[in-house]
Formats: C-alpha cells, structure tokens, sequence
C-alpha cells in the first residue's frame, strides 16, 4: 500500500529502526507498513497528518475501523502498531506527546487456536502422492511441521545446514533471529531421510543450494505456496474445519499437551518469549478433558 511521500518517508525511517532494534521478520514489518499508511491515507483524505494526529484523531481512526467490520483483535494490533511508531516519534523528538498514551485497547475475547484431531492429522499427512519427488517432499514438510511446531515461514526458510539427522533436531531461527533446537522425533527423520535421498536432488537438478525443501523452480517455497498445499490436502482429506497456516503447530501443541507434555518444555518448544502465549493451548487440553470425562465416566 503507498501513502503520500511525507508520511512515506517517515514510516520507511520507522521500520528500518524498527527492524533494527528488534530483528523483526519481514512479514511483520510488512504488516506494520500496511496499518501506518492506512491511517496516513485516512488523515490524508480529512486534511490532517500522519504526525500531527491527537488521541482523538487516533480513537476516530479506530472507529472508522470497527465501522468497515475488522475485528477487534486486528483494531488491536493497529493499535499497538501505532503505539510503536508514536512512542519512536517523541523518543526521536519528532513529536512531544504520544497522542496514543490515553487511548484504550479494544476487549478482546480470547479465541482458542483452531485445531486438528489426532485422525485429521494422521489423514492430512497421508494426502500427498509419496512416489512422486513433490509429494514425498510435502509429506515431509507435514511431518516436519507436525513433528516440531515450527511456523511455515520458519519451514520453508529452513536450509540442509539446519538440521542435525544423527542428533535428531533442527536448529530453528524464529522472531527476532532467537534461536532454538526443537527435536524432531522418528517418523518424522525417516521421512526426511528417504527425501533427502531420492526427491530433494530431483528438484534441485544441477542447481547449487542449501534449502531444504526447494520449490520445482529449485528455488526457496514461498510460505503461501506451502498453504495452498496444506489447504488442497486438507480438503481431500475431508476436513472441513477453517484451517490456518498456523494449524499444525496448533495440532502439535495441543497433542503434546493432551499426552502430558509440561508447559514450559512446550513454550521453548514453540519459541515463545512469554509462557502467557503458551497458556491458551491449556484451555483446549482441560476442553478435551471435559469432553472424555462426560463421554466415559459413569456420572459424566
């Protein structure tokens, strides 16, 4: 989305120092360019500036957002965007007053992550044809995912160097560059093996690379192209609950947990930064509880 030169300019000055302080992932920033010149244009056109804009300005901003049907979550996460950026401007002496300091977050509910059925999952990995070189390295790019929670877009990044086979893990790069080695269990290895062995050096042909999982223009997948895949097999296999890229690190989080796995080995797991991240996936592990205790106790 472009916005006019001015505000432009002062949200690129944002984002580099942004991305600098903090080493966030590209789609985030793109995320926050998207917001900051929405609400650029939306002062523009009421002849006002990104940043001479009051907490009035901002509060009728996020009232015109409600009004155009976003949820409250992504109001949400505008709003901390333009937090950000504000509290960047008077630390640059840009501005002398945040004019977001006084402006309220929106009430959330707090959604449970979608999740798959131990079956659903075991359905959705046999989908992809393994004798041909695209469908063994899908089947074990799911079992990757499935196997480690990883986000796509730290999948699809992943390079040969990554990954340790003899130990059973793959070093992980996720938000902010940490890093975390996440093991990767049997099935999973075996699957990886046999593509190693006969599909991954198919698709690359005579080109020279360290991705893991190239696209068939031996090239780096892009993380949409790899759930467009989640999404066709999920389909064939007959499940119809609304899937996200993020379902199968919902599926491995929620079957960890509902196999007794303890919540702090899960939050290094998955790499987050704050346990209270973590914490949602306990309310569908005690929902499941619930639901096997009415369905076999005697009094359920």
């Amino acid at each position: 989305m472009a916005c006019n030169q001015p505000a432009q300019q002062l949200i690129d000055t944002f984002l580099d120092a942004l991305w600098v302080e903090k080493g966030l992932g590209q789609n985030t920033l793109d995320a926050y360019r998207r917001d900051l010149c929405a609400i650029a244009e939306w002062a523009e056109s009421g002849g006002l500036h990104l940043i001479a804009l009051t907490g009035n300005d901002i509060q009728r901003y996020l009232a015109h957002r409600f009004q155009q049907g976003v949820s409250a979550r992504s109001v949400a996460r505008q709003l901390s965007c333009l937090r950000s950026f504000y509290r960047y401007l008077v630390r640059e002496n840009r501005i002398q007053v945040d004019p977001t300091a006084l402006v309220e977050n929106p009430k959330l509910g707090r959604p449970l992550p979608k999740s798959l059925t131990e079956s659903d999952v075991e359905a959705l990995l046999e989908q992809p044809n393994t004798e041909e070189a695209l469908g063994l390295r899908d089947r074990t790019m799911l079992e990757v995912l499935y196997a480690t929670g990883l986000r796509v877009t730290e999948l699809v990044g992943l390079t040969i160097h990554q990954i340790n086979p003899r130990q059973g893990v793959v070093r992980v790069f996720g938000k902010g560059g940490k890093e975390r080695l996440v093991p990767m269990g049997e099935e999973s290895l075996s699957w990886l093996a046999r593509y190693l062995r006969e599909a991954r050096p198919l698709l690359l042909g005579t080109v020279q690379s360290d991705v893991l999982f190239p696209s068939n223009r031996a090239r780096q997948m892009a993380r949409q192209t790899f759930w467009y895949s989640i999404k066709r097999y999920a389909k064939a296999a007959g499940i119809e609950k609304p899937l996200s890229p993020h379902t199968l690190r919902h599926a491995f989080a929620t079957h960890l947990l509902n196999h007794g796995a303890d919540l702090r080995v899960l939050q290094l797991l998955l790499g987050h930064s704050d346990l209270s991240t973590t914490q949602i996936y306990t309310h569908i592990a005690s929902a499941r509880i619930k639901s096997l205790h009415a369905q076999h106790h005697p009094r359920g």
